[in-house]
């Protein structure tokens, strides 16, 4: 069986537990509380040299890491992941820049707001996120204007990593009130077969 270590908050864990209940594929969770220091362990450490969740743990004992890759891999060969070339290439495009354009600002501001509860502390580090972050959901939202999904019309896991933190992006202080087409594709993704929540 798959071993996911993860920690439940984490959009990043999100997008995995989300993928694997919807391909039906059984799987063992293994919390791991980053707050507490336990990514950086010596025995965590031979799993993600890069003391970050989540880690998959596969059948043959091999450990993968970084949450894209993660879900790039388990959605080979499935509806989640196109086949044509250029649209596969579409895919690896939007994961992309949910990791450099859009988690940076988005999902560091939830984490030191919701869960570090130190908003007056990172104050200023914290207006710095909020005109990339917003540039971001302005990206995602001109997009969404024109299409149901993020490529090819069809819901894969493009949708997938970006919904992760975009649909909590609230609790990073972020408004998504002016943003009528990703609220609306949130309901979209949100009412997909075996969806389940952030906290499931």
């Amino acid at each position: 069986m798959l071993r996911l270590y993860d920690f439940l908050p984490s959009g990043n864990c999100y997008k995995i537990r989300l993928l694997l209940t919807q391909l039906g594929i059984r799987f063992e969770k293994i919390e791991v509380n980053i707050l507490k220091g336990e990514s950086r362990t010596t025995e965590f450490l031979a799993k993600n040299p890069n003391g970050r969740i989540p880690v998959l743990e596969l059948e043959s004992g091999q450990f993968l890491a970084e949450s894209n890759a993660i879900i790039f891999y388990l959605s080979e060969g499935t509806k989640f992941l196109p086949q044509d070339r250029l649209l596969r290439a579409q895919v690896l495009q939007w994961l992309f820049f949910e990791q450099y354009s859009h988690e940076p600002f988005i999902a560091t501001s939830r984490f030191w707001i919701s869960y570090l509860g130190k908003a007056e502390e990172y104050k200023e580090a914290l207006e710095q996120k909020r005109a990339p972050g917003y540039a971001a959901l302005a990206v995602m939202e001109n997009h969404l204007q024109q299409h149901s999904f993020f490529v090819g019309e069809q819901y894969s896991i493009a949708d997938i990593g970006l919904f992760a933190y975009t649909h909590v992006a609230h609790e990073g202080n972020f408004d998504l009130t002016k943003f009528s087409a990703i609220q609306a594709w949130i309901k979209r993704v949100e009412s997909q077969p075996l969806h389940i929540s952030i906290d499931s």
